[in-house]
């Protein structure tokens, strides 16, 4: 471009003289690229509203380096985008719309709303349908904000356009447009007064809208919206009702992952709220499809909620013997609160499942059931692999402990005095280590009463070191008691200690030693062994 060209842009992009636009405008449809974009610079450097209005009319036909002019200028633009919008002239509104979202006019979204409420259908629809792409848009800043494009907080926007739409909701029989309540979830939150004025209202001409966009959209937003009602105390039933009955699934697993492990107060209260849960009558549609901790969080989720026991009984049912590890512990564990021959039935069905902690959770219920034959099963499990149903079944049978055995022994015959005692040596870890402090005592009585345990549980071999010192002992009836005894242990210091017994001075002593001997006539001695003290770790 020459020089004196170059000048003369230069005078019109300056000058205060209104009749510069005039000249500027023709030159905007200049056949020479060069001009043109001059000319275009020129223009949006100006503040004249009708220049700006020519270059929005031609919006929708910029070549890319004439977009990027008007980009690098877009600022200056507002006036003329709220002239536009306002305007009679279709092509022009069309290309006014078409700006707002490209420059992310957030300040015009009311001069917006008025043109969908005020206009003809066509100018509403397209109102509408910009409305929707900028909510979208704002949300994404909100969201994350390094993709504003502008200085402004995404926050503050938010703010401004919400309080925009809370308006245009409540003058919703005036447009009925959709995308009003739509834009008003994506960006509200549960205290949006509108919102909670119209879900309190099923007159309102809303309602109907705002409950049938909380019922069907897959949006996050809106879903997040939806469940945050259950985190308030004072969640208007719409909302309440709207989330019992989606059974969509990417809301029933983000309502599993709110509720968690274990739900909040305020959400239990709210799920109490719910009589039914849709979902959940979709059986394996929905729960084949959740993993370990959302079948989990639905076992949480049934027994929180208000749904009636035959229906949450079945939930847990169809868990219990088709879910995943997740739901096969929880549903067993909330199987406690079932009483009656089909929860009795299914637990004993239960005892079956693979995973050691399902049977730990029916194990711990099964005594209160009364289900017969729960002892022997009990005992049974006494002796299993996994250390946490061990643990279960000792906790069942916790009544079996040594102390209360030891306070009853003397009142028991030689039958119920084995096999109790025997069970209590498998319940009760401590049963070793404080019969062995019974065999020390200083009083008599309760040594001999220690030995007589020890004969009726079979606990010879793990004190074989109290033993050998009682073979020493000052009362005779003892040490001729624990001659008796250590027939049961098979070790070289106890066969040396049986034969110094043969020796003894008491009669008494000598016959249970010689009747020791001759009851070990038929069982020869074992390889000597050497003596090991009571380990507490060896205890059942």
């Amino acid at each position: 471009m020459s020089t004196g060209l170059q000048n003369t842009f230069e005078v019109l992009k300056t000058t205060s003289n209104e009749a510069a636009t005039r000249v500027l405008l023709p030159a905007l449809d200049s056949p020479h690229r060069r001009i043109r974009q001059e000319a275009l610079q020129a223009v949006l450097t100006r503040r004249a509203l009708v220049g700006h209005r020519e270059v929005l009319r031609r919006l929708d036909s910029l070549e890319p380096r004439d977009r990027q002019i008007v980009q690098e200028h877009h600022a200056r633009l507002g006036p003329a985008i709220r002239d536009a919008l306002l305007s009679e002239e279709r092509p022009l509104r069309t290309n006014a719309c078409q700006a707002m979202v490209w420059f992310r006019e957030y300040d015009l979204i009311p001069v917006l709303l008025k043109v969908l409420e005020e206009s003809s259908d066509s100018a509403a629809a397209l109102a509408a349908g910009t409305l929707t792409q900028l909510v979208h848009l704002l949300d994404e800043e909100r969201c994350t904000p390094a993709v504003s494009e502008s200085r402004r907080d995404p926050q503050l926007i938010v703010r401004y356009v919400v309080h925009a739409l809370e308006q245009a909701a409540e003058r919703f029989a005036n447009h009925k447009r959709r995308e009003v309540v739509e834009s008003l979830i994506l960006l509200a939150g549960r205290e949006s007064a509108a919102l909670r004025n119209i879900l309190r209202s099923p007159y309102h001409p809303a309602f109907l809208v705002l409950i049938d966009i909380l019922s069907k959209s897959p949006h996050p937003a809106v879903i997040g919206l939806l469940l945050s009602f259950l985190d308030d105390g004072k969640a208007p039933s719409g909302a309440i009702s709207v989330a019992g009955k989606r059974t969509d699934l990417e809301f029933v697993q983000s309502l599993l992952r709110k509720v968690g492990r274990k739900p909040s107060a305020a959400v239990a209260a709210n799920l109490r709220r719910m009589e039914s849960l849709a979902w959940v009558r979709c059986g394996s549609a929905v729960f084949a499809q959740l993993d370990d901790m959302a079948q989990h969080a639905a076992v949480q989720t049934v027994m929180a909620s208000g749904m009636g026991r035959a229906d949450a009984f079945a939930t847990i049912e169809y868990l219990l013997l088709y879910g995943k590890t997740g739901g096969r512990r929880a549903a067993a564990e909330a199987l406690d609160e079932f009483h009656g021959a089909d929860a009795n039935a299914l637990a004993l069905k239960a005892l079956q499942d693979p995973d050691p902690r399902v049977q730990a959770h029916i194990l711990l219920q099964l005594r209160r059931r009364g289900v017969p034959g729960a002892l022997p099963r009990l005992v049974g499990m006494l002796d299993s692999p996994h250390a946490v149903i061990r643990s279960a079944a000792r906790k069942t049978l916790a009544e079996f402990t040594f102390q209360r055995f030891l306070a009853a022994f003397d009142m028991l015959d030689d039958e119920v005095r084995r096999s109790t005692g025997m069970l209590v040596k498998k319940v009760d870890p401590l049963t070793i280590p404080l019969l062995q402090t019974e065999l020390q005592s200083p009083v008599r009585t309760r040594r001999l009463r220690g030995l007589a345990i020890v004969r009726a549980i079979d606990a010879a071999e793990s004190l074989e070191t109290a033993l050998l010192g009682l073979a020493k002992d000052e009362e005779s009836v003892v040490r001729a008691e624990t001659a008796a005894i250590l027939a049961s242990c098979r070790s070289a210091a106890c066969h040396a200690a049986l034969c110094e017994l043969l020796d003894d001075r008491s009669p008494l002593v000598r016959e249970a030693a010689e009747e020791t001997f001759q009851r070990q006539t038929a069982s020869p001695w074992l390889e000597p062994t050497p003596i090991r003290s009571f380990d507490p770790s060896d205890a059942p």
